[in-house]
């Protein structure tokens, strides 16, 4: 077995910094920020360190060392979000993935090598697909879970690459068999063994400050004196002992939230917000090798005058399923836009139901009819997120020849034309079974047919004669309701060279003397 250990050091500091607003976000790096557990300082950024504030210093002792330090509390909820995310993202490359701790995931990629093209393109691909959600990774590979994880989170940070016989070049450390495991962990302190963490101080006063110092002593007297517990970690690390393990399962809908650190009064400060949910949410989608088709954001509001404002709820439907984060951060945006918010923002919440799998549309080096079509798709899906659903309409032929009542409304690509799934699949099918509108008929009607006046038996437009180039297409309906229609269809020209649609009525007119009428015209 092959195993790759992915820790992040910083993942309580990063996952709080994205809560924070985006104008703080450009200055967390040189503002000093840590986090407080139970009134001792639990993580510190470099800034803060500088200062000089520490882990497990007193609150009041970081607050003397830097004035402007930013504290918050430590969140274990907040932080198994974000490392859930990564968990995510790494289950798009191999499905044997688990949690080793709270900052550690362990992954067995011996049978996803050959799929990715190799150790080091599998590594690379990886790498990229944890760059978008903001952490510092440590690399580490061994023939043991254990042995990863203790490499990963003890070995130097800043490490080059190591190259081994017959294998690729990765970055971080890596041992290709137990050997060179051993010979790696071998000076790794006592402190890096959970059980060792609980029994340092007695380990330390006998002079055991590494693996290797413990390895040297009798195991009897070792599990006397401080358990078995110990010894069980180190063999497992070393590969003496089996290690089973449950591996994560992707769940069917994707439910996230994130509190944020000071409350939101603008849409732009929720988007900011929102764009860390988006991050997961493709993560979880990619995962399910499968493309988003829409996605609902709940904002919890504060209260107001002590009364609890109800959420507020915005759904988003995309009329093509999409993974690509730019795209979903520009439909919420234009969403956000046309929002006013009742009341500030505590916590966002995003939920998915609606995933599309199928394969992704390839990229390609001309445009096609496929690419200009989903170019389309695009722009429609930018007007409905503008101007909303019931702004963006298109044409759908209907059962009928009078030309006011061949077509009707309906809103464009996607958009629910009433709340039943079903309604809309009998409409789909009806709007085929009826087929497209009739080309020879202009898509421009007007609201009222006008009268038009004639000379000599032909019909008159704004004082100049029309000339009829085709028909008649006679039309006659209706005698079951109240607007029988008897008329004779012409396409008509005029002087400039635009093309009308003039009919005769057969019988006569409402309108006294009136026989020709103006019913659209051609774009």
């Amino acid at each position: 077995m092959r195993w790759w250990a992915l820790h992040l050091p910083l993942l309580s500091l990063e996952a709080f910094c994205a809560t924070l607003p985006a104008e703080q976000t450009a200055e967390e790096t040189a503002r000093p920020v840590a986090l407080v557990a139970a009134h001792r300082v639990a993580a510190v950024n470099g800034a803060a360190a500088v200062c000089g504030v520490r882990v497990d210093m007193k609150r009041a002792t970081a607050l003397a060392l830097a004035a402007d330090l930013l504290l918050a509390e430590a969140s274990p909820v907040r932080d198994a979000a974000a490392l859930r995310a990564v968990a995510h993202a790494v289950l798009a490359f191999t499905p044997s993935v688990t949690l080793h701790d709270a900052q550690t995931v362990l992954l067995e990629v011996q049978g996803s090598l050959r799929l990715f093209g190799g150790p080091a393109a599998l590594q690379q691909r990886l790498l990229a697909a944890l760059a978008p959600l903001g952490h510092r990774v440590q690399f580490a590979a061994a023939p043991t879970a254990v042995g990863a994880a203790l490499l990963a989170r003890w070995w130097p940070r800043e490490v080059a690459g190591a190259v081994c016989a017959g294998a690729d070049l990765l970055l971080g450390v890596h041992a290709t068999d137990p050997a060179a495991l051993q010979a790696l962990l071998a000076a790794a302190p006592v402190w890096l063994l959970g059980p060792g963490r609980e029994h340092w101080e007695a380990l330390q006063g006998m002079g055991l400050h590494t693996l290797h110092d413990l390895q040297q002593l009798p195991r009897a007297g070792l599990a006397r004196r401080f358990g078995t517990e110990v010894l069980d970690d180190l063999d497992r690390a070393l590969g003496k002992r089996a290690d089973p393990r449950r591996w994560l399962a992707l769940p069917a809908t994707f439910d996230s939230r994130l509190e944020l650190f000071a409350r939101a009064e603008t849409t732009d400060q929720v988007l900011h917000g929102a764009g860390v949910l988006l991050l997961r949410l493709l993560a979880w989608a990619q995962a399910r090798q499968a493309r988003v088709g829409a996605f609902t954001l709940c904002m919890h509001h504060e209260r107001q005058r002590r009364v609890l404002q109800p959420p507020t709820e915005l759904a988003v439907a995309l009329a093509e399923p999409s993974a690509e984060l730019a795209h979903l951060q520009l439909l919420l945006r234009e969403r956000l836009a046309r929002m006013t918010l009742t009341a500030p923002t505590l916590e966002l919440q995003l939920s998915c139901q609606h995933l599309v799998t199928g394969a992704v549309p390839n990229g390609e080096l001309f445009p096609t009819h496929a690419s200009q079509a989903e170019g389309l798709v695009r722009l429609l899906e930018r007007l409905r997120a503008r101007l909303g659903d019931d702004q963006v309409l298109r044409l759908q032929a209907v059962a009928d020849h009078r030309p006011e009542h061949a077509s009707r409304s309906v809103p464009a690509q996607g958009g629910r034309v009433s709340d039943s799934p079903d309604a809309d699949t009998a409409l789909a099918a009806a709007s085929q079974a009826h087929g497209l509108l009739p080309l020879h008929r202009p898509a421009w009607l007007l609201p009222v047919p006008q009268a038009l006046a004639e000379r000599e038996a032909q019909p008159m437009l704004q004082g100049r004669p029309l000339q009829l180039l085709s028909g008649p297409e006679r039309i006659e309906t209706g005698w079951w309701d109240s607007e029988p229609a008897a008329r004779d269809y012409y396409i008509a020209q005029t002087e400039s060279g635009a093309l009308v649609w003039v009919w005769h009525a057969r019988l006569p007119s409402a309108e006294a003397g009136a026989q020709w009428f103006l019913q659209g015209r051609f774009a």
